[in-house]
Order: structure tokens, then sequence, then C-alpha cells
């Protein structure tokens, strides 16, 4: 009986072992994960820029077609308990017409000793309206680096488009940070490694 039970926790604890480093390899291969889906569906909330309401990088939508109505946006953070920053949205909500532009930001603190490198992946639930969630510009398109104590303001610039479902009234947009700093230094080492 005491050799079974023994048996039972190590195969226990081997199935607990391969289960933490396989999420842990998942996390990491996240983001890449992300682009690559953006890439595949165009689920990316970035302008088309080759779309006929977009001119010049300016959404513009004509003045008699902006929808007489108010939908809730409210940003988010999910944070990552591998990336020590500080990170939070300027807003905790803003009320928008859909076909305006508008702006807002979110701020970060890199409270660490070392020089870090973060990328945003955001989401957007209900994941219906996502294509309607236009970003002009965005934190999320770049990585982000931040010194030792260094603080950033990231700005983001969005418009709803007016096809955005009149039965939704609310939507949330949320960021996690992920930190890419060793990815980088893994791959400016293989670069010169091939040079």
């Amino acid at each position: 009986m005491n050799s079974s039970m023994n048996a039972y926790m190590k195969k226990t604890l081997v199935w607990l072992v391969v289960f933490a480093v396989g999420m842990f390899g998942f996390s990491f291969a996240l983001v890449p994960l992300y682009n690559v889906l953006c890439k595949a569906t165009g689920l990316n909330g970035k302008v088309d820029i080759t779309g006929p309401t977009v001119d010049g990088g300016r959404y513009r939508i004509p003045p008699d077609q902006i929808p007489q109505r108010w939908v809730t946006v409210e940003f988010d953070v999910t944070h990552n308990e591998h990336m020590p920053w500080i990170f939070k949205p300027k807003h905790h909500s803003l009320q928008v017409r859909p076909g305006e532009v508008y702006s807002t930001s979110y701020f970060a603190q890199n409270p660490t000793q070392k020089t870090m490198i973060a990328q945003a992946i955001p989401s957007i639930t209900p994941g219906i309206v996502a294509i309607h969630f236009k970003k002009l510009e965005c934190f999320c398109f770049d990585q982000q680096m931040l010194k030792p104590g260094e603080t950033a303001e990231m700005a983001l610039r969005f418009v709803i488009d007016p096809e955005f479902p009149k039965d939704i009234h609310r939507l949330t947009l949320s960021y996690t940070l992920f930190d890419m700093t060793d990815r980088i230094a893994d791959r400016i080492a293989e670069e010169r490694n091939r040079g």
C-alpha cells in the first residue's frame, strides 16, 4: 500500500512538473501566436489603411453618418505575474460616440533595477465587437522599452466604427504586458552569431 502510494505521488509530481513547464512555455509563445493570429484573421483592431474610411491616416466619417448614441468604453489591465511594471489606464472609462475619434493613454513605470522591454497584448470583450474597435495609434503596435525607474505615458487613439451593434452599449478594452527583454536579447545574440 505504501509503495503504491509513493508511485502514485511520483507520477502526480511528474505530471505537475510537465504541466508547469508547458504553461511557462505557452506564456513565452503567446506574443508570437497572437501576432500570427492577427495576420491570419485581421482581428487585431488596427485600421486597414487601404479602406474607404481612412484618408491620410485619419479616420473620416461624414458628420451626418455619425450615430447619435453613446457607448461606454472601459479600460482595464490584466496583471501578468511575471511582469513587475506598474501599469494602469489614465481613464477607467469614457463615453464615446461611434464614428468620432477619441484619445487616452496608459501609464507605465519600470520599478526594477534593469532596462526592460515590454509588449502589450490587447483584448476586447465582448469579442463580437472587436472588429468595430479601430486603433489609430496604440502603444501595442510596438514594443516599449523603459530604463530602471523610468515612466511613460503611452498613447491610444481610437474610433468605434458606425456599424457597432446597436444592442451593445458597453465594451472593455484590456491590456496585458509581457516581458520581452530576454527574448529580444536572445534574438540580438543569434543575429550577431550568424553575422
